[in-house]
């Protein structure tokens, strides 16, 4: 597993386009957004030091939310609009968040067929996903 000590998430998922290819990156934070698994170098890649936490099953292990989370940001930082549906499903994802990084890939790609989703999460019960829902609905 690469190294990744000292590194933001950016650093490390350009790296990691640079290492595998953008394209390839961006297939597989659609497939852990998506619930799927995915190999340990993107995951490092992804959560950096935090991935040894769920690789050794703590924090709720590959089926918890982080996983998610970390490849909603990956979209974040890699973006291509093959994402899109993924990024839609993500919106109802039972874990705050990632419905909150969700929005904000939405916000910073300006992701338009995702708005209605997002219009949803404008009245989400947690205060994070709404604001952050707020500033996707204004790109």
């Amino acid at each position: 597993m690469p190294s990744h000590r000292g590194s933001t998430p950016k650093q490390r998922i350009h790296a990691e386009c640079e290492r595998r290819g953008r394209a390839a990156l961006i297939a597989g934070c659609v497939d852990l957004l998506e619930g799927r698994r995915v190999d340990d170098d993107l995951l490092a890649a992804l959560a950096g030091r935090a991935a040894l936490a769920i690789l050794e099953g703590r924090e709720g292990g590959r089926s918890g939310y982080w996983p998610r989370v970390w490849a909603a940001r990956g979209l974040l930082h890699a973006w291509d609009d093959s994402a899109t549906t993924a990024v839609i499903r993500g919106a109802s994802d039972e874990s705050w968040r990632v419905r909150e990084m969700v929005a904000k890939v939405v916000a910073a790609h300006g992701v338009h067929d995702a708005w209605p989703v997002v219009a949803v999460l404008a009245n989400d019960p947690v205060l994070r996903v709404r604001r952050a829902a707020e500033r996707a609905l204004l790109t």
